[in-house]
């Protein structure tokens, strides 16, 4: 029997990131997967401008960024014939506060590699072939039994195990919705030898249609498109040559040969939503907390972004910078967060059926500023403690260090298991000598107008402040208060009394 901070259930993204994230703060985690190999399919490919953001704070931004493309053009057809193009956002230039313009394509595997990788430089592998099968929590902790019959002594677990969660079951916790009655969509990863890799294709037609999405780094494509059906109006299951009359029926296109099925899967929308986030010492997060339709392609970076809101709280917690209280917020903050995408992807898959029986219009139809979620925020949250943006999502800006004149975003400032306290003007610097003091592992403390110059007055429009100011920014990047420089006292009581 072995103990753990806290054990992981389910190693793919979410699971992943939170690993990441706790493990970088200084927690001992165990993460396992029940599969015995690394998934090969591209699944989710989509990593939006949020998750990017998150991505940079945990070290692996240009990783990332590098191993996926940007500003990817859909190219729409009718009957074979190509009728428009389009990218989405593709107006839109990097400014001070927001400097991802585009989301990014890639692949859900290489995703998942990258956080293994940056993972394991935090000094923790997966552990594959790992089934939990049964687990029990008291007032000290959680063991859990694997299928092999080890056991494994944690304070906490993360059920991170998919759509059909294994821990939400196990726990008895609700996952009301609704699942479609049939598949509506086939999918697989091939290769398309002879297309032109410089689109993403989509045709459709008034019997159906299919779309090829090339990853970059790779000769593979996503193929997705609507199902065969036999003369009883049964699902023909994919293969290759499925594959291969779906495109010759839609592109139209001579010579094209699709190859190496690399994974082979069905699609049929699911949206249910669990009523419980936390139970006791045991959490849900990502599609074992929520699903729902892949319009707008939220289901990854959602879970990405739980992970990141649930993992700065464990971590301070037993590290005991925090109370028990601070656990709370994570359903608190998250659970309407999950309603709202259910509401927001139901919509955009709706926009995109209708959408598409037009010429010319293709899945950018259910695509919209929400996709980004980069005005996803928690107002409404116990943790929102006071100030116009309290809450909310703490924008960037460029600033420069006095000392070297080097150029330094406020993201580079905010990066790490910490809170950041902002002093603005000379009248901050009793509060952020008090914080730097009282608390120097939870606080970092920054003075703009002192150790980093404001020369173009970026930060201070971002964050609103006139004169003199505070502002204190959460591990995950929100703000928690906005507030004048005398009001020190208030940010060190809040963080005396963090959870407790």
């Amino acid at each position: 029997m072995t103990a753990t901070d806290v054990l992981i259930v389910g190693a793919g993204p979410t699971g992943l990131t939170l690993a990441c994230t706790l493990a970088r703060a200084g927690v001992s985690v165990r993460i396992l997967d029940k599969s015995p190999g690394h998934h090969p399919g591209s699944r989710g490919k989509g990593l939006n401008h949020r998750s990017r953001e998150i991505f940079d704070d945990l070290g692996i931004g240009e990783r990332v960024t590098a191993a996926g493309a940007e500003h990817t053009v859909l190219r729409k057809y009718r009957a074979g014939v190509p009728v428009a193009d389009h990218v989405a956002f593709g107006d839109r230039t990097p400014t001070p506060d927001v400097p991802y313009t585009s989301s990014l394509l890639i692949p859900q595997w290489r995703i998942e590699g990258i956080l293994r990788d940056r993972l394991a430089e935090l000094g923790v592998q997966v552990e594959l072939g790992c089934e939990v099968t049964e687990f029990t929590q008291g007032a000290d902790g959680v063991a859990a039994t694997l299928a092999d019959g080890r056991r494994i002594e944690a304070g906490r677990l993360v059920g991170c195990d998919g759509g059909r969660s294994f821990v939400r079951k196990a726990l008895g916790v609700g996952f009301e919705g609704e699942t479609e009655a049939e598949e509506c969509m086939i999918i697989g990863d091939v290769r398309a030898d002879g297309l032109d890799r410089g689109y993403w294709h989509q045709w459709f037609d008034e019997d159906g249609g299919l779309m090829l999405c090339p990853f970059p780094g790779s000769d593979h494509w996503q193929l997705q498109g609507m199902p065969e059906r036999d003369a009883q109006g049964r699902l023909v299951e994919p293969t290759l040559e499925v594959f291969q009359r779906l495109f010759d029926r839609h592109a139209r296109i001579p010579g094209v040969q699709l190859a190496d099925p690399t994974w082979v899967s069905t699609y049929r929308i699911n949206v249910r939503m669990a009523d419980r986030f936390r139970v006791g010492r045991v959490f849900l997060a990502g599609d074992a907390a929520h699903v729902h339709s892949i319009a707008g392609g939220l289901g990854m970076n959602t879970g990405i972004q739980d992970a990141f809101n649930l993992g700065w709280k464990l971590a301070l917690t037993v590290n005991g910078q925090a109370g028990e209280g601070l656990l709370d917020t994570y359903e608190e903050e998250r659970l309407p967060v999950a309603a709202w995408t259910l509401n927001t992807t139901t919509e955009g898959m709706r926009r995109v059926r209708e959408g598409i029986r037009e010429a010319g219009v293709g899945t950018e139809a259910g695509v919209t500023a929400d996709v980004t979620t980069l005005s996803v925020g928690y107002p409404w949250s116990s943790l929102a403690w006071g100030g116009p943006q309290a809450g909310e999502r703490a924008p960037d800006a460029p600033c420069r260090d006095a000392a070297s004149g080097k150029t330094v975003r406020l993201f580079e400032v905010f990066a790490g298991p910490h809170f950041t306290l902002l002093g603005f003007g000379a009248g901050s610097e009793a509060a952020l000598a008090e914080a730097g003091e009282r608390f120097p592992e939870l606080v970092r403390t920054c003075r703009i107008d002192g150790e980093l110059t404001d020369e173009d007055g970026h930060a201070r429009r971002a964050y609103g402040i006139e004169g003199d100011g505070l502002v204190l920014v959460r591990p995950d990047n929100h703000i928690a208060l906005s507030a004048t420089a005398d009001r020190g006292a208030e940010v060190m009581n809040r963080l005396g009394r963090l959870g407790r």
